[in-house]
C-alpha cells in the first residue's frame, strides 16, 4: 500500500469521524457471512507471487507481491478495495487468513 494512499485514507477517517462507518463494512461482513472464505490460487512469476481468487462472487480478486508477509497485505488490503473499504479500516474489518489460501473475517 503506498503512502499517498495511506494519507488519503486517514485524512478520510479524520474528516468523517471516528464513529463514521463505511457501507462497505457491512456489506463485507454480510458477505462473509452468507459465503465461504475466500480461497486464493498462487502463482509465481519471475521474481512476484500472484494471488488470485477463485471463488469471490462478484469477480476476481487479484495481487501480487514479492514475498509471502507483503502479499498477506495486499491480499487484505485488495479485500478491503473490493468492497470500497478504505485501509484505515482494516483493524475493524479484520480480515485474516483461516486456511494456507483462504481469507475471512475473524
Amino acid at each position: 500500500m503506498t503512502l499517498t494512499k495511506r494519507v488519503k485514507d486517514q485524512l478520510l477517517k479524520a474528516f468523517l469521524g471516528k464513529t463514521y462507518v463505511p457501507s462497505g463494512l457491512y456489506e463485507m461482513e454480510h458477505y462473509f457471512r452468507l459465503y465461504e472464505p475466500i480461497h486464493f490460487n498462487f502463482e509465481k512469476k519471475d521474481d512476484n507471487i500472484i494471488a488470485i481468487s477463485t471463488n469471490f462472487k462478484y469477480g476476481s480478486i487479484i495481487t501480487s507481491a514479492k514475498d509471502e508477509k507483503e502479499l498477506d497485505e495486499n491480499i487484505k488490503d485488495a479485500i478491503l478495495t473490493s468492497f470500497e473499504v478504505p485501509s484505515s479500516y482494516s483493524k475493524a474489518a479484520n480480515i485474516h487468513k483461516v486456511e494456507q489460501e483462504e481469507y475471512a473475517l475473524a
